[in-house]
């Protein structure tokens, strides 16, 4: 380590050129002495050629700290030329040195010469320094400025306001003052940058009144925190005393009541041992806490929430058979296997006196009743009723809670929905199942695979409650419009009844008994004032609503209602208003729903049946046959299932074409076009098979396809038709419809036991295990004349 120190005097003459010492975030004014740092190569080559010269070098403050190479462009245009005091050499090559400014200078050029370190051109400002009585104000204000600011801030000491107030040159004066200041890098460049002796007084001094203003608010807020910090140990120290004091006395405070009565809640609550335990830990350290500290009230909050949970209080169930029929049929009409399965519960309960609650997963169309079937389920029971939307749902916290570490938690909305109702065996509703969601917080479907399992849910864990809670006596019923997007394992824990479409004849006795009554009361109306005839209710529902469910039935009756009383309001009539078939359109309007279906025989236009999600409809399907090169063209937004059922039917119908009346080789210059109409919705699945076998047999033989016939099956490159799903509400669209004839797989007979009676009766059934016996119903005898005539010219072409 080697140690270099000169003294230099000041009244040397400063060259135009000097070497650049480049620095960061400081800034070196004229008569200010500083240690710096020096690292970079050009600047230890720069501090080598100045200590070999006359020790100046041109200090330039960089714009940008993180600068490493900094050209002309990224300093300061003024500075200070500086004596190197001192030059300390470090063990790792770098470089420590004391500086003393000297004079202000400017930046003019920059240059890297061969010795690799950077060169400047400067320019010298001038010393022209004159005390007006302007600048001897000024210096009063800088100095009693600069003793306030001493005396706010402890870290600059008091001896630089002395040092400064013997200083009687202005300019000097302001660089003292300045380079004594904790501010801004910005703020000392400027008063650096400000050669006019006033002007750099004037600066100084509004940067002084400044940080003298943010430096009384920093004391005021210390003061006033420190003021809150003494009030808080002093309460604290009064409290312990006033309890020393009580203690002596016997008496009791508040707070020790407060405690005294969650005790005794606790035993009233009848809670189990795991949470009695944990209640009584958690009282103890309330004891230990002052009343008013953060964690007093989380502890106050969770020790409510324990307490106040339902542990032992059950609603007795009333398990008198017949009053809960009466009440299921009062409230719906039809859905008897639901019915049928909470009179089977009944039973089971009335026998054994204990069961766990069932876990029902009602699936079905919109407006089909399944929510309001549950409310019915509670009134039947006796129990309470407890709804809870899943629909959208994303959080798995929303089921199972917020862990206790986390401010403002709560439980889930299981134990909530709970602790509200006030009893441990409610009726608990999960609508929307399948609308569930899931992203980063969690699966909430996972989080129901405990709550929805008879096995486990007698020990369910909230996470903010952190003790079990029994859920085995709580009725779970879950609805959902589809069960392909509730998880496999979900799906599992649940016994599912399915809610099929209601018939017409159904529809009509709902309006008459629920629909039409509701609304007639919900608008003012009485018997007195409207009727509606049967065959007006029919119309309303074959002419305006196309639904598996009442939603859109009870809408329309809504609107009649309101048409008569503004009807009776307006017009002050007073006689009965009588709904019929003829005036109906009055009051609805134009039919919106046509039901007439295909009017004619068509060629290769057949009529298939499809299950939704609202229900079952009829689905068109047409097949063009056109001049070109064996290409087959499907359209209609199809899904993967049924592009290759529609592949499966043309390789049946190759297959077959000496069966079929067909030349065997039609595909080489013929193109095929299978289209389903209602191109912008996208259809799916293996049902319409044998739909497209039919059509395209009846576009390539010319044979029409029979209006009034509707099918649905699945086909097989043998031609055989396996079974399908969702048949009732398929034969429902049929019916919906006006189709006389309905093709089905012979497999899918034992589901004719859904079918309504007077449907059966209405409609012609055919049970079909292959495609001929499809072809047979659906283009009749002239399929086999074609044969027989295709067979004969065969024979005629080998003699």
């Amino acid at each position: 380590m080697t140690l270099t120190e000169q003294n230099v005097s000041k009244n040397v003459i400063i060259p135009s050129k000097l070497p650049l010492l480049a620095v960061r975030d400081i800034v070196v004014f004229p008569y200010m002495m500083i240690p710096l740092a020096v690292g970079r190569d050009k600047s230890i080559r720069a501090l080598e050629k100045a200590m070999a010269e006359n020790h100046l070098v041109f200090l330039g403050v960089q714009k940008k700290i993180q600068t490493e190479d900094p050209g002309k462009e990224d300093l300061y245009s003024v500075g200070c030329v500086a004596e190197i005091l001192q030059l300390l050499k470090m063990p790792d090559g770098t470089l420590k040195i004391l500086v003393e400014g000297v004079r202000r200078a400017k930046l003019l050029d920059f240059n890297v010469n061969d010795e690799q370190y950077v060169e400047v051109e400067i320019e010298i400002f001038t010393k022209k320094e004159t005390v007006s009585p302007g600048i001897k104000a000024l210096m009063r204000s800088v100095l009693a400025l600069f003793e306030q600011y001493v005396k706010l801030n402890q870290r600059v000491p008091f001896e630089a306001v002395l040092s400064a107030m013997n200083i009687s040159e202005p300019g000097r004066l302001a660089d003292v003052v300045i380079s004594s200041l904790l501010v801004k890098l910005k703020d000392k460049q400027e008063i650096i940058e400000a050669i006019n002796v006033e002007e750099r007084l004037e600066k100084l001094v509004k940067i002084l009144i400044s940080e003298n203003e943010i430096l009384s608010i920093e004391k005021k807020i210390q003061g006033r925190v420190r003021n809150q910090i003494e009030k808080s140990q002093k309460e604290y120290y009064l409290t312990e005393q006033m309890k020393a004091i009580q203690k002596e006395l016997k008496q009791k405070d508040e707070y020790s009541k407060e405690i005294d009565e969650l005790r005794a809640k606790m035993k009233q609550a009848k809670v189990s041992k795991e949470a009695e335990g944990i209640i009584g830990k958690e009282l103890l350290r309330l004891e230990k806490m002052p009343p008013f500290s953060p964690e007093a009230t989380v502890i106050r909050t969770y020790l409510d929430c324990l307490i106040n949970l339902p542990w032992e209080i059950k609603t007795e169930d009333n398990l008198e058979i017949k009053r809960a029929q009466k009440i299921l049929d009062e409230d719906h009409y039809g859905l008897d296997k639901a019915k049928e399965r909470i009179l089977q519960y009944l039973a089971v309960c009335k026998l054994t006196k204990r069961l766990k609650g069932p876990i029902l997963c009602f699936v079905g169309p919109p407006g089909t009743g399944k929510t309001s079937l549950g409310r019915s389920i509670s009134r039947a029971l006796g129990r309470k009723f407890v709804r809870m939307s899943l629909g959208g749902m994303r959080d798995e916290a929303e089921i199972r809670g917020h862990r206790r570490t986390y401010i403002g938690a709560l439980p889930g909305r299981i134990i909530q929905s709970i602790k509200k109702v006030k009893s441990k065996n409610p009726v608990f509703l999960l609508d929307e199942i399948d609308k569930l969601g899931s992203d980063f917080r969690g699966d909430p479907a996972a989080a129901l695979l405990e709550v929805l399992d008879p096995e486990q849910n007698n020990t369910f864990s909230d996470h903010y409650l952190e003790v079990d809670f029994d859920l085995s006596d709580v009725m779970f019923i879950t609805t959902a419009n589809t069960l392909y997007s509730i998880p496999l394992s979900l799906r599992d824990r649940m016994e599912i009844i399915r809610f099929p479409g209601y018939t017409v004849e159904e529809k009509v006795k709902i309006a008459k008994m629920f629909l039409f009554p509701k609304q007639t009361k919900e608008n003012g109306l009485t018997g007195d004032n409207l009727a509606i005839n049967d065959k007006a209710m029919e119309k309303v529902v074959f002419d305006y609503t196309r639904e598996a469910g009442v939603r859109n039935l009870e809408r329309e009756i809504a609107n009649i209602c309101r048409k008569v009383a503004k009807e009776l309001v307006s017009e002050g009539k007073k006689e009965r208003i009588q709904i019929t078939g003829k005036n109906l359109h009055d009051y609805l309007g134009i039919p919106k729903y046509s039901h007439n279906g295909r009017e004619e025989n068509e060629i290769g236009v057949a009529t298939g049946l499809a299950w939704t999600e609202v229900g079952g409809d009829t689905l068109p399907i047409e097949v063009s046959v056109m001049n070109g090169k064996g290409s087959l063209t499907l359209t209609g937004k199809l899904g993967e299932v049924m592009q290759e059922s529609a592949k499966a039917a043309l390789s049946y119908v190759r297959a077959n074409t000496q069966r079929l009346g067909l030349v065997s080789d039609f595909y080489h210059d013929k193109e095929i076009h299978i289209h389903v109409p209602e191109g912008a919705i996208p259809k799916d699945g293996p049902s319409a098979g044998i739909v497209i076998a039919s059509a395209l047999v009846s576009a390539l033989t010319g044979i029409p396809v029979k209006k009034n016939v509707a099918m649905t099956g699945e086909i097989t490159l043998r031609g055989k038709v396996f079974p399908v799903g969702g048949l009732k509400e398929k034969i429902l669209a049929a019916h919906r419809l006006g189709m006389k004839i309905v093709v089905l797989p012979f497999e899918n007979e034992k589901d004719m036991e859904e079918i309504p009676k007077n449907i059966q009766k209405k409609m012609k059934f055919v049970l079909v295990k292959n495609m001929d016996e499809v072809l047979q119903v659906a283009l009749g005898n002239k399929l086999t004349e074609r044969r027989k005539r295709q067979s004969g010219v065969n024979r005629n072409k080998m003699c």
